[in-house]
């Protein structure tokens, strides 16, 4: 999988996930497998470049892997402005969201609102295509709703401004993350390409995986919410495409060490009280298979302290064993 001059070591891509793909889960994600993880949306605002949160979402030099952030916005010259501060931070491919199908991105025109406007869709991949010497992507969707898919037209467009690799969703912006993704979609983009295409939606096995690239000819699979808690679906898929043989999943005591060291890099990464309440949501994925976990929750979540936190994880653990 080539995206400009990079070469992704497999074909295995982490969706970009606001208030997930933070640089600890993005790591872990590539410790597992992953060829490469995309960062949250960062706003196109300048006004909030200076805050924690986009500090948090910027990548870092220091990172493993092939640096990609995405940022988000309406306005050209500010997308523009955008992606070059994220080189300058380090950024080494800038990602364009036009997926997002949140309200409070769309109110602003931005995400996968600006597939309503395939005219200013154009003004910005051109403006920040020609801002940076780095490689730009997109994320999008196959339209605003189930009766107007535009996805065509958008990638056609997206080739011609000089996007180098295209990130599309099997649903519409009306569809949110409602119902099953569909393919036909992006087959049909594919086949009217020829930037690197890649499939996004629903792919939550190995099975899965082979199919979607199967059916739609796909170069490489993007994984976003199947990957929340069960970062080594990377690893599994990959072993999957590689022999035609399932992976047997980790054992307990395996996902307890990956769960703990998830939950202290994010007390190190955010401080120990944002840290702490930030690992709720990610221990609520990593168990949410065990029956037990019901009756854990309320009181892990309860819990102020981060030595605490962890304490009680390694309670949990030794209970279900």
């Amino acid at each position: 999988m080539q995206i400009g001059h990079y070469t992704l070591k497999n074909s295995l891509i982490v969706a970009p996930m606001a208030g997930v793909t933070d640089r600890p889960f993005r790591d872990l994600c590539l410790r597992f497998g992953a060829g490469m993880a995309v960062s949250e949306m960062m706003s196109s605002n300048p006004r909030m470049w200076n805050t924690d949160k986009s500090k948090n979402r910027m990548v870092h030099l220091d990172e493993k892997g092939i640096r990609s952030v995405q940022i988000a916005g309406a306005e050209p010259a500010m997308m523009a402005e955008a992606a070059r501060y994220c080189v300058e931070n380090g950024a080494q491919i800038v990602d364009i969201n036009m997926g997002c199908p949140a309200k409070k991105v769309n109110k602003k025109l931005a995400g996968s609102a600006l597939l309503t406007r395939p005219d200013l869709v154009e003004q910005i991949l051109t403006a920040v295509v020609n801002a940076v010497d780095v490689p730009v992507t997109l994320k999008t969707r196959t339209g605003w709703d189930t009766e107007n898919k535009n996805c065509v037209d958008i990638a056609k467009m997206a080739e011609q401004c000089g996007i180098q690799a295209l990130a599309l969703h099997g649903r519409t912006r009306a569809c949110m993350y409602k119902g099953d993704a569909e393919y036909d979609s992006i087959r049909a983009v594919k086949e009217a390409i020829s930037i690197p295409l890649i499939a996004n939606g629903d792919i939550d096995s190995p099975q899965k995986a082979r199919h979607v690239l199967d059916y739609t000819g796909a170069d490489a699979l993007m994984i976003g919410r199947p990957a929340q808690g069960r970062p080594w679906i990377f690893q599994e898929i990959q072993h999957y495409l590689d022999t035609g043989k399932e992976l047997a999943p980790p054992p307990v005591e395996e996902v307890r060490e990956i769960l703990l060291g998830h939950v202290q890099e994010l007390h190190r990464f955010y401080g120990e009280l944002k840290g702490l309440r930030i690992a709720r949501k990610h221990v609520s994925w990593y168990l949410k298979e065990h029956e037990q976990f019901g009756d854990f929750r309320q009181t892990f979540n309860a819990i102020e302290d981060a030595q605490q936190q962890l304490d009680a994880l390694q309670d949990h653990f030794e209970n279900v064993a």
